[in-house]
């Protein structure tokens, strides 16, 4: 089954949960609990922490739910805040983090990539955390639309109609879609 968020990121082949970690939470546990999925596939956008380039395609199988706070010392969590998917079906390139918040700040967002964290995206954690209670296998395909500084949300606007005809042509590509 392949999901994406929902609101201005929709896709024709894919489900929409909602936005932010809330909402995809109770979207994607409504669903599994009426017709539960063999395998979740999560398609959507991301902000690049500076590796990744715009309109980069990244898969991944892992995902954190680290706060910017988290890499001053300001916060600490005791939850399990880094999940990984059990699959073979999608490649584990990096981390991607998830928060209700998107990052603007460059200097300090940047520093996710000592930890592996490579890009952002809102929903993503939700997706594993929800995929793990119920025994799903999961991965998520991204495209890069913006990097997470000043401008983020400038820059996802101008990028994103361009951002998902490449995540579109990718997945067509790979076979994943017709």
């Amino acid at each position: 089954m392949i999901i994406c968020a929902g609101r201005s990121e929709t896709f024709s082949f894919a489900e929409p949960m909602g936005v932010g970690l809330i909402e995809m939470s109770i979207n994607l546990t409504r669903r599994c609990l009426f017709d539960k999925p063999d395998f979740l596939l999560f398609v959507g956008s991301a902000g690049s922490y500076g590796e990744h380039n715009i309109f980069d395609i990244v898969e991944s199988k892992r995902a954190a739910n680290i706060e910017l706070s988290f890499l001053e010392n300001n916060s600490y969590t005791p939850l399990d805040n880094v999940l990984e998917s059990e699959n073979k079906f999608v490649k584990n390139d990096t981390i991607v983090n998830s928060s209700n918040y998107i990052s603007s700040n460059f200097s300090l967002s940047k520093k996710f990539n000592a930890y592996g964290i490579g890009v952002e995206n809102m929903e993503f954690f939700a997706v594993l955390q929800v995929a793990k209670e119920f025994e799903i296998p999961v991965g998520g395909i991204f495209v890069v639309t913006n990097y997470t500084n000043e401008t983020a949300h400038e820059d996802f606007l101008k990028n994103h109609k361009e951002a998902m005809r490449k995540l579109t042509n990718s997945l067509m590509e790979k076979n994943i879609i017709k």
